[in-house]
């Protein structure tokens, strides 16, 4: 029984929110004002202004189960302090209102706990209920959601738990439609579940709407259940603002195209990489006989909110993301499509996560986690799958440090974050069966090295820079977290592209 095996979820979950509720006074980002006014517009306008109110520039850009999901949390918080909802009330911040938002976050983030739960019970065997149970409190006690949600604000816990549900539940064939259902539901809470659904689509089609015995045999019944229910559930969502004719209008909220290629800090992905080569030759390209356009030498790639655009190497284009991603997706849905057992569906899953974070347009940093979390419950398969996902445990958590830039919660990421690494790749290290096939040893020992250099390249940029070079060179610490991250994010993507199809 899961309720053997010591620490419980439960236990680990009461430890770590108390140890949430400490952090209450902790920075907070404009994320913070970013759901107070999503609370403001849901609770005093009409349903039919949500998507199109400005007063603030955090407008609401969520899908509508989102936006539900604010108005029913607006109900409790007018009891708590009525001006947190007045929309002409911006930056507002009383401790009623930061109090009630933190504990919002702790309180929703029970789905995750549950879900991880109901992975824990659908694995079988002591062995494997430990490695389940072990991952499960990796999930729970991650430094991503720590940074990202309860000191940076946002509420990304209860939707990986959504995910996790969702994921867990296609694991048996009987509830492969409730699964399907539930991701639906996912998508109308936050439009970024969207890089995943390929490998949804392609699981459910072969698993679910066509025969086992015979892919030209489709099961219609099933086809039409599934169908009728994604159909549901958005009209649930989506219905009321497509009678009012406001769905050009929501889209244009959802996809905002005109951003550049790159955040103003990098995520660590092949778009970072290619604006620090981009960085380089700006330096060598007048050596080399290479044109520099001198109006690019100020874009986002120095650090600057605005269009991206490079210098020396050649400018990217949405289309090129869109091609790139779609491309590195396909390819590891042809196996899923043609073997769709369940490991191979948490492998394509995360493999679409990888493919959208590494080659998508103005990525955010923070979507890393859409690769770790569901990369976290495969991760113990065996220790070819846990030498992949080593250097992304490591780079994915260290890339989110600029998050949170202010002195008080410099030892709260570092610490808090090395903990965390150096116990649960310990505990992995314990747990992963040895791999049938043969482990590439040169690897091993490049991870070994990258995870390292993590040690240097945080004393460097969290203290040594600035004792250094004081105010100058800001982005530099940034240019370095990026880059260094993203080289571990790619190696660990060609890592487990290996293992996915040699497995």
């Amino acid at each position: 029984m899961a309720s053997e095996i010591y620490p419980s979820l439960a236990q680990c979950a009461i430890v770590a929110a108390a140890f949430k509720i400490l952090l209450f006074p902790a920075y907070k980002s404009t994320d913070f004002e970013v759901h107070r006014n999503w609370l403001a517009i849901t609770n005093s306008l009409p349903l039919w202004e949500w998507y199109y109110e400005n007063t603030s520039e955090w407008t609401l850009d969520y899908p509508p189960f989102f936006a539900y999901f604010e108005w029913v949390m607006s109900q409790v918080a007018k009891l708590v302090d009525p001006a947190m909802l007045r929309v002409y009330n911006l930056e507002y911040d009383s401790w009623q209102t930061i109090y009630f938002q933190r504990f919002t976050v702790i309180i929703t983030e029970l789905l995750l706990v549950y879900a991880l739960q109901m992975f824990v019970d659908s694995a079988h065997g002591s062995t494997s209920k430990r490695a389940a149970q072990t991952a499960a409190i990796s999930i729970l006690l991650s430094p991503g959601l720590l940074i990202i949600d309860h000191i940076h604000f946002q509420y990304n816990g209860c939707m990986y738990g959504i995910l996790i549900a969702s994921l867990v539940l296609a694991r048996k064939k009987s509830t492969l439609l409730t699964s399907g259902l539930v991701f639906a539901a996912l998508l109308c809470m936050k439009h970024i579940y969207l890089y995943l659904a390929p490998a949804y689509f392609v699981f459910l089609l072969r698993a679910y709407c066509l025969s086992p015995k015979s892919i030209f045999k489709i099961q219609f019944l099933n086809c039409l259940k599934l169908g009728s229910g994604i159909i549901a559930i958005f009209g649930v969502a989506f219905g009321p603002f497509a009678l009012k004719g406001q769905i050009s209008q929501i889209i244009s909220r959802l996809f905002p195209f005109s951003r550049g290629l790159c955040h103003a800090y990098w995520a660590p992905n092949v778009w970072a990489i290619y604006s620090f080569i981009d960085r380089l030759m700006i330096v060598l390209a007048p050596r080399i006989g290479l044109p520099v356009k001198a109006d690019a030498l100020q874009s986002v790639t120095r650090g600057l909110v605005g269009d991206t655009s490079f210098a020396v190497l050649p400018d990217i284009a949405p289309n090129v993301c869109f091609l790139l991603t779609l491309l590195f997706q396909a390819i590891p849905l042809l196996k899923l499509f043609t073997r769709p057992t369940w490991d191979n569906f948490i492998g394509a899953v995360t493999l679409c996560g990888y493919a959208s974070f590494l080659f998508g347009w103005h990525v955010h940093e923070k979507a890393i986690l859409l690769v770790i979390i569901p990369f976290s419950l495969i991760a113990l398969k065996d220790r070819r799958h846990l030498g992949a996902f080593r250097p992304l445990a490591v780079a994915g958590h260290v890339s989110l440090f600029p998050l949170l830039f202010t002195p008080a919660e410099f030892p709260i990421k570092t610490i808090y974050t090395i903990f965390w690494l150096v116990m649960f790749l310990m505990a992995f290290d314990r747990l992963a069966p040895a791999a049938h096939s043969a482990r590439f040893f040169v690897f091993d020992r490049l991870s070994t090295l990258y995870i390292t250099v993590s040690i240097p390249l945080i004393l460097y940029t969290s203290l040594i820079h600035g004792i250094v070079f004081g105010k100058s060179y800001e982005f530099l610490p940034l240019m370095f977290t990026s880059s260094y991250s993203a080289v571990g994010v790619v190696g660990s993507w060609v890592g487990f592209m290996v293992v996915y199809f040699t497995s």
